[in-house]
C-alpha cells in the first residue's frame, strides 16, 4: 500500500505518548487503530525509514501493542510527536512528511 502523509496523519489519534527523549520516541497503539478506514499494515510501518528521511528507524512490539521510532531531531522537532498525537497543526505535519519523502523507485 501507498502510505501518504495524510493517511500517517489520520493514525495520529491512534497513538499515545509512553516515554520521549530527543531523537527516540515510545508510543502506545490503540487496539482500535484495527477499524481505522485506510488500513495501514504492520509492513507498511516498519518500511517508512526507507521512505521519509529523518526516520532512522522503527521496532514494533505487537505483544504490548507500542513501537519505537529513532529520529533525526534536527529534522523532526519535539513538538510535531506532540501535535501528531493531539491532532494539532497537522497540515505542519503533512507538509514535513511530503517535503521529506524520498523517491522510491
Amino acid at each position: 500500500m501507498n502510505v501518504t502523509a495524510e493517511k500517517l496523519v489520520e493514525l495520529g489519534s491512534y497513538f499515545s505518548i509512553v516515554h520521549h527523549i530527543k531523537g527516540r520516541i515510545r508510543l502506545r497503539v490503540s487496539p482500535k487503530i484495527k477499524e481505522h478506514k485506510h488500513h495501514v499494515g504492520i509492513e507498511d510501518i516498519e518500511a517508512l525509514p526507507a521512505r521519509i528521511n529523518g526516520i532512522k528507524s522503527i521496532k514494533i512490539n505487537k505483544m504490548i501493542g507500542s513501537l519505537t521510532i529513532e529520529y533525526d531531531s534536527a529534522i523532526f522537532p519535539d513538538h510535531l510527536w506532540e501535535n501528531l498525537v493531539k491532532g494539532e497543526k497537522l497540515d505542519e505535519i503533512i507538509t514535513i512528511i511530503d517535503q521529506l519523502a524520498k523517491e522510491i523507485v
